[in-house]
């Protein structure tokens, strides 16, 4: 079974580029201090390294 991995929006989506706002609501994160789980597939793992001065990341068990 895969991990799965909790993100959490830190920071505002103003002035952020196009991708990275698309990346943001393809998690499925909506406002600052919402969470989603996700499980740590390579797809998952990508997005949030493309957006991970925005978000804080934890793995759980």
């Amino acid at each position: 079974m895969m991990a799965k991995v909790k993100i959490t929006q830190l920071r505002s989506l103003i002035d952020r580029p196009k991708r990275q706002k698309a990346t943001m609501e393809a998690l499925g994160l909506r406002r600052i201090n919402h969470s989603v789980e996700h499980t740590a597939t390579p797809q998952i793992l990508g997005m949030i390294a493309k957006i991970q001065h925005l978000v804080k990341v934890e793995e759980l068990n």
